[in-house]
């Protein structure tokens, strides 16, 4: 009996070890890229959304990237729109932007008629915030001599 126990106690002693190395958690992995390893013309592009880059998952700091290595090939007008609406996503708190990204999701699963029927509102809205050109003042001629 007493070898029993003897025996027992050296392998809880050898086995306890593994099995707790085993059932430690692992440690996470920052999330990859750090605001410090993108090129100075990433952090440029992407400077919007500096602020938060710490608290953004790989994959979301990875499609921010991707869209940041396609922006010196936008025309100028795209480059603007999407660095207002950067602007506008950092601005959100952190459950406004997870109702847009449900809404988001949401409007994928409808049919094609009723996205374009959405894009067709949402067009007519931003003309509608867009302001009209001021017209140009009228030059009064004079009659010559």
């Amino acid at each position: 009996m007493a070898k029993t126990l003897v025996a027992l106690i050296a392998w809880l002693c050898l086995a306890f070890p593994v099995v707790a190395a085993q059932a430690a958690p692992k440690a996470e992995k920052a999330p990859k890229p750090g605001w410090t390893e993108l090129s100075p013309a990433q952090q440029q592009v992407l400077s919007p959304l500096q602020g938060e880059w710490e608290q953004l998952d790989t994959v979301r700091r990875r499609k921010w990237v991707a869209i940041a290595e396609r922006y010196p090939t936008m025309k100028p007008a795209q480059q603007e729109r999407l660095q207002k609406r950067m602007q506008e996503w950092a601005k959100l708190t952190p459950v406004e932007r997870r109702a847009a990204r449900e809404k988001y999701q949401s409007l994928k699963k409808q049919p094609p008629q009723k996205r374009d029927e959405v894009k067709r509102r949402w067009q007519e809205y931003e003309q509608s915030r867009t302001p009209a050109p001021a017209p140009t003042p009228a030059v009064a001629e004079t009659p010559p001599g």
